[in-house]
């Protein structure tokens, strides 16, 4: 019998058709993936699987269980992991446990075998509120949440987005040995080497299946959406004049943590500079003293020409800023969000109306000027924000894992502005988890515990390192690390 059976399955939200005539079936203990692009469908199907969606038309079934009619018995056997983490920001990590143990009528005492192997990792950090975490632990926390009333079936909606590579390795992992328990785990991931890690996938668009089977055959059959050919650009070009981004003896201390621990490095005008490091390293500390949200404990840095101790709020003229959560007013359209973040950085009414016209025709967003940001896809989010963060032409952008989540092609498009705004002098400050996206860089560096380990052109490291890839250089650096990534 197959833990899941879809068949006709159909969701319209008002007059968008989330899904069409949806039929797969997942086997028994099977790590089945569900891939596809933003506004795909994938996170409507988890929700009819969970019973949290009533569908439109078509049966669906879990365990035998009708999503409809035996809502109950299915709440009882399903564990699920949302898009965004599901925990309680302000709780405990053990207070959060036991309130979702509590929500299935059980305990953490009477279940922990079935979640030592992971929680073991983070229970010393029980009494540690949940927000305080980094994201490799919320994601482990979140995973014992929803495996703490043994369920026989998991579903995982993108559960790895914005977290590490090293981090992601070990979720995985962990997952194969929830498989060898012959827990059914359905999983939905933008990276493909996770994708790679499933027995079968079904490939979503627009609401419908457009293929199903295995990964190599997926992959293969829609490379150009899967693996879009790459961009040209100069990589690692040999960059002259003024330095845009000047750092030296870096600190922050914490108490007695040292978040950043003694760093130096410059980056140069119209760079391409990518920032690396596991979570926990240090990576975003650094950039809010860059940007002047924080203030070092000792150090010096200079950004645009201005010094990040004295003229921080010179500092957040020049600049533009990406964080990683959209910054858009979900409730203001999208012509709203460019004037009133134009008016922010100070630019004057005439000006703002002229290149917000050209900004909405450059995007092809022109018939969408007065559509709400709130129902616009993700990746023409994302588009949006990192416009609306150069639209003022700053000097230097810092863009803070811009591209989580996003699926290949649009990951393609975001580069494309990416190297128009390097090519028009504006210095790009990357962070990202996505190895092949460091491969864009003009140079890297690489932080563990909070000191910067490797710097230089990803060329350069790769033979520095003797690794194929800088996904490879990345890994063995940050496996190096003696501080936990709390």
């Amino acid at each position: 019998m197959n833990a899941i059976e879809i068949n006709n399955l159909s969701k319209n939200y008002g007059k968008v058709r989330a899904l069409h005539n949806v039929s797969f079936s997942v086997g028994q203990g099977e790590l089945f993936g569900l891939i596809g692009p933003d506004g795909a469908g994938k996170t409507s199907i988890y929700r009819i699987l969970c019973s949290l969606l009533l569908p439109d038309k078509g049966t669906a079934s879990v365990d035998g269980f009708d999503v409809v009619s035996q809502l109950t018995e299915i709440r009882k056997r399903v564990g699920y992991m949302p898009g965004k983490f599901s925990l309680y920001q302000d709780l405990t990590v053990e207070e959060n446990l036991n309130f979702f143990a509590t929500l299935f009528g059980t305990t953490v005492e009477e279940n922990y075998d079935s979640i030592k192997a992971i929680y073991s990792q983070i229970e010393r950090f029980k009494n540690r509120r949940a927000g305080a975490l980094s994201g490799g632990m919320k994601q482990k926390l979140a995973l014992c949440c929803a495996l703490v009333h043994q369920p026989s079936v998991l579903f995982l909606d993108e559960p790895t987005t914005g977290v590490d590579p090293v981090s992601r390795k070990e979720f995985w992992e962990m997952l194969a040995q929830l498989k060898e328990r012959k827990i059914t785990i359905v999983a939905s991931t933008p990276y493909l080497d996770e994708v790679r890690c499933c027995e079968r996938v079904a490939f979503l668009s627009e609401g419908s299946i457009r293929g199903l089977g295995t990964p190599d055959n997926i992959l293969t059959e829609f490379r150009d959406i899967f693996n879009p050919p790459g961009i040209e650009h100069e990589k690692g070009k040999e960059t002259i004049g003024e330095n845009a981004i000047e750092v030296e003896h870096l600190v922050k201390v914490f108490g007695t943590f040292h978040a950043i621990d003694d760093i130096s490095f410059t980056v140069k005008k119209g760079e391409i500079f990518g920032f690396l490091g596991a979570n926990g390293a240090g990576k975003t500390t650094a950039m809010h003293m860059l940007i002047g949200l924080n203030q070092p404990t000792s150090g010096t840095g200079r950004v645009a020409g201005f010094d990040i101790r004295t003229e921080y709020e010179q500092i957040k003229k020049h600049i533009g800023y990406m964080s990683q959560k959209f910054s858009l007013y979900e409730d203001l359209t999208v012509a709203e969000n460019i004037r009133l973040f134009a008016g922010i950085y100070g630019m004057n009414d005439k000006e703002i109306e002229r290149k917000t016209d050209e900004l909405l025709e450059q995007l092809k967003f022109s018939e969408h000027k007065n559509t709400l940001v709130a129902g616009l896809p993700s990746g023409w989010k994302q588009k949006l924000a990192f416009s609306v963060s150069i639209f003022h032409e700053p000097g230097v952008v810092f863009l803070d894992e811009p591209t989580g989540g996003v699926d290949p092609a649009t990951r393609r498009q975001f580069w494309e502005l990416i190297y128009d705004a390097a090519s028009h002098g504006i210095t790009v400050f990357v962070t990202t988890h996505y190895m092949d996206e460091a491969e864009y860089c003009d140079r890297i560096s690489i932080m563990v515990d909070g000191k910067i380990k490797a710097i230089g052109t990803p060329d350069g490291l790769k033979k520095e390192f003797k690794q194929p890839d800088i996904d490879h250089v990345f890994t063995y650096l940050a496996r190096q690390a003696t501080r936990s990534s709390d």
